[in-house]
């Protein structure tokens, strides 16, 4: 199997699976894609699996179904190890709320060929951010300064969810091992994976807030995040021995 696989997690996804696919496949980029959806109760799932039925993409779209809500990092490591047994080379993370415009996917794909991790960046040259707030603004970038500084790495969006894993890496990091169920789980994947000394690439993409649907962000995934930067930083050396 030499094409790719993006996985994109659903919880209560239903006004916008059926576009995100449309725009992915529309592309032609050769890769499948993957929905783990989490038991959603609008019933994502049951649409993706009704496209799945009429072979619209031809094999390329596949759906993990998971019993319920534990975070979005436990639902991305569920997909990982599905891709895993699948041997693709390459695994891409993506939103489902459009949030991720798949025009930068094509870049994604290329820049695998010479890098581990591929980074969708909203805070390098080139990228940014629409309809945000300016509160909405700093906490993202205030959020990604703070992970940079205590975890010492060079990362300008260390918070981003738009990103591309060669195989290698996620074969490396101990996904059993992962602490973070929220979106702490992007900066703790980043942190595994320039710990085990792979290549980090940022291009720049502009991430648009979704149209259609609600925002899973709440106050508890935020002081997640927080505490889990500090204890990822403290138990360096236990990580390094894990993975």
């Amino acid at each position: 199997m030499s094409r790719g696989v993006i996985v994109i997690p659903t919880y209560n996804e239903i006004e916008n699976i059926e576009v995100i696919l449309e725009k992915v496949f529309a592309l032609d980029l050769g890769v499948d894609i993957l929905i783990v959806d989490d038991n959603s109760p609008d019933k994502t799932y049951e649409k993706v699996q009704e496209i799945i039925d009429t072979n619209t993409y031809n094999g390329q779209l596949h759906l993990l179904i998971r019993a319920q809500k534990e975070g979005l990092g436990k639902a991305y490591v569920a997909g990982f190890k599905w891709c895993l047994e699948r041997e693709y080379p390459f695994v891409i993370e993506m939103d489902a709320d459009l949030s991720h415009d798949p025009k930068y996917l094509p870049a994604f794909i290329e820049n695998i060929k010479e890098y581990d991790l591929v980074i969708g960046s909203r805070y390098v040259a080139g990228g940014g951010v629409v309809n945000w707030s300016p509160l909405r603004k700093f906490i993202s970038f205030g959020g990604s300064t703070y992970a940079r500084t205590i975890l010492g790495i060079s990362i300008k969006d260390v918070t981003g969810g738009f990103k591309c894993f060669r195989r290698e890496v996620l074969e490396a990091i101990d996904l059993d091992g992962i602490i973070s169920a929220g979106y702490a789980f992007q900066i703790e994947m980043n942190y595994r994976t320039i710990l085990k000394g792979f290549k980090v690439k940022e291009v720049p993409i502009i991430f648009e807030d979704r149209v259609a649907g609600k925002s899973k962000m709440s106050k508890k995934i935020f002081i997640e995040a927080l505490l889990n930067v500090v204890t990822l930083r403290l138990n360096k050396k236990q990580i390094l021995k894990a993975d």
